[in-house]
C-alpha cells in the first residue's frame, strides 16, 4: 500500500465515522434555503415543505432534538405582492418579508401540527447574535422550546434589518444557532447535492464527499445561488461550515430533497470538525460581530500578526476609518486592502489618529501609561481565513 493509499484509507475511515456521528446526533440544526422551498413565480412550494417537515418530524419522533433555520420569508411574500423577482431595494425586501414570514410560519405550523408537533418561531438579527444579553436570551428560549418538545423555527428578522439583509442567506445564522444550542451536527440543505470542484453545471465538476480540513479548500465557490429567490451561494455555505467545524460541530451539505438521507448521514458532503476548537469569543468576533471601523496596517504589522502571533501596536498602524469606541470590533487591513484580522480595539476612533506610527514608550511618556498598551491584544484578535 502506497502512502497515498494509506491517506485515502484514513480519510475514508474518518468520513464513515463522521457520517455515523451525524446519523446519531441527538441535537441537530437543519438549514433550508429559499430556492429549495419556493419559487419566484409560485411562492411557497407546499410539496417540498411537506417533504422537509416529514423528515424532521420523523427525526423528532425518534428522540432527536431538531432546530430548523428556514429562509423563504421574502420569497413567500413576493407572489402575493405581485413581485416577479426578488426586489433589490431594502424597503421592498422588508415589505415582502413582512407579508411572507407569517405565511411561511403558518404553513410550517400546519404541517408540524398534522404530526402532533408544536412549532415555535424565533426571528433573530445580527445584533441578537453579537450582543451578549440577546445571545443569552436566544439560547434560553431555544433551550426551553427543545425541552418542552417543540420544534424551533429560526429565521433572520428581515423586516427590521438595517444593513444588507442576511448574515449570508441564513447559512451563517444556522452555524451560529448550532453554537448557541450546542448542536451535535449541522445540516445545510441546498439546491445542489453537495460541494463540487467547480460549479455543478460545469461538465468537469466533481462532487467532493469529504472535507477533512476546510482551510485547505481551493475550489471556486463564488457563483451565487438560484436567481430570482435566493441570495446565498456555495461561499456562504463554506463559511457556515467554517464556523461550525471551528466549534467542533460536523457539517453535512446536500440537496433539500434528500433531507431524510441527510439526517441519516448517507448523502452529500461531510465537513470534519477541527482538532482544536476555537474559543466562542473568537468565533463571534470573526463571523457574528459587526465591524465598526478599520485600521490600516503596514507590512511589518501584518507579518507580526500573521507570523509571530503578536498583538497590534500603534507603530504598525497607518490609517483609521469609521467611528468606534474602545471595545468595539474593527477590521485590520493590510497594505493590499485585504482584511487580515478582526479584533476588539482598546482605543476609540478619536484617540487613535494621534497615536499612529508611534512606539509604546513614546506614547506612555507623552500621554500617560494608559497609552502604552496594545491597540488590539492578541487574545482579542482573530485572523481571517482565505475567502472569509
Amino acid at each position: 500500500m502506497t502512502e497515498q493509499d494509506t491517506r485515502d484509507a484514513c480519510a475514508a475511515g474518518e468520513e464513515a465515522a463522521l457520517r455515523g456521528i451525524i446519523a446519531g446526533a441527538h441535537r441537530v440544526v437543519v438549514k433550508v434555503g429559499s430556492s429549495s422551498i419556493s419559487s419566484a413565480a409560485n411562492g411557497m412550494d407546499t410539496m417540498r415543505l411537506a417533504g422537509l417537515v416529514k423528515a424532521l418530524a420523523d427525526a423528532h419522533d425518534a428522540g432527536r432534538d431538531v432546530v430548523l433555520v428556514s429562509s423563504g420569508a421574502i420569497a413567500a411574500g413576493m407572489s402575493p405582492l405581485g413581485l416577479a423577482g426578488r426586489p433589490r431595494d431594502l424597503a421592498h425586501q422588508q415589505a415582502a418579508a413582512a407579508v411572507g414570514q407569517g405565511l411561511l410560519m403558518e404553513r410550517y405550523a400546519e404541517l408540524f401540527a398534522a404530526r402532533g408537533l408544536l412549532a415555535g418561531q424565533l426571528l433573530l438579527t445580527a445584533d441578537d447574535m453579537t450582543r451578549q444579553s440577546s445571545y443569552r436570551n436566544a439560547s434560553r428560549t431555544l433551550g426551553t422550546l427543545l425541552r418542552m418538545g417543540a420544534v424551533p423555527i429560526v429565521n433572520e428578522n428581515d423586516t427590521v434589518a438595517t444593513h444588507e439583509i442576511s448574515l449570508g442567506d441564513n447559512d451563517r445564522l444556522a452555524a451560529l444557532v448550532a453554537q448557541v444550542v450546542r448542536a451535535n451536527a449541522l445540516i445545510l440543505l441546498s439546491d445542489v447535492s453537495g460541494l463540487y470542484t467547480g460549479h455543478p453545471d460545469e461538465p468537469d465538476s466533481e462532487r467532493i464527499d469529504f472535507v477533512g480540513d476546510i482551510d485547505e479548500l481551493t475550489v471556486d465557490t463564488r457563483r451565487a445561488g438560484t436567481a430570482g429567490v435566493g441570495t446565498g451561494g456555495m461561499t456562504t455555505k463554506v463559511q457556515a461550515a467554517q464556523i461550525a467545524t471551528g466549534s467542533g460541530i460536523p457539517v453535512l451539505l446536500t440537496g433539500a430533497s434528500r433531507a431524510e438521507q441527510a439526517l441519516a448521514g448517507v448523502t452529500g458532503t461531510v465537513f470534519a470538525p477541527v482538532d482544536h476548537m476555537r474559543p466562542r469569543r473568537l468565533m463571534w468576533l470573526a463571523y457574528a460581530s459587526q465591524s465598526r471601523g478599520r485600521l490600516m496596517l503596514d507590512a511589518g504589522a501584518v507579518r507580526a500578526l500573521t507570523m509571530r502571533k503578536a498583538s497590534l501596536l500603534a507603530a504598525g498602524i497607518t490609517g483609521v476609518s469609521g467611528r468606534f469606541l474602545a471595545g468595539d470590533p474593527v477590521e485590520l487591513v493590510g497594505p493590499d486592502g485585504a482584511v487580515v484580522a478582526r479584533g476588539l480595539v482598546n482605543f476609540s476612533s478619536e484617540e487613535l489618529p494621534g497615536m499612529l506610527g508611534r512606539n509604546s514608550a513614546e506614547l506612555a511618556s507623552e500621554l500617560g501609561v494608559g497609552y502604552e498598551r496594545e491597540v488590539v491584544h492578541r487574545d482579542m484578535l482573530v485572523l481571517m481565513h482565505r475567502g472569509d
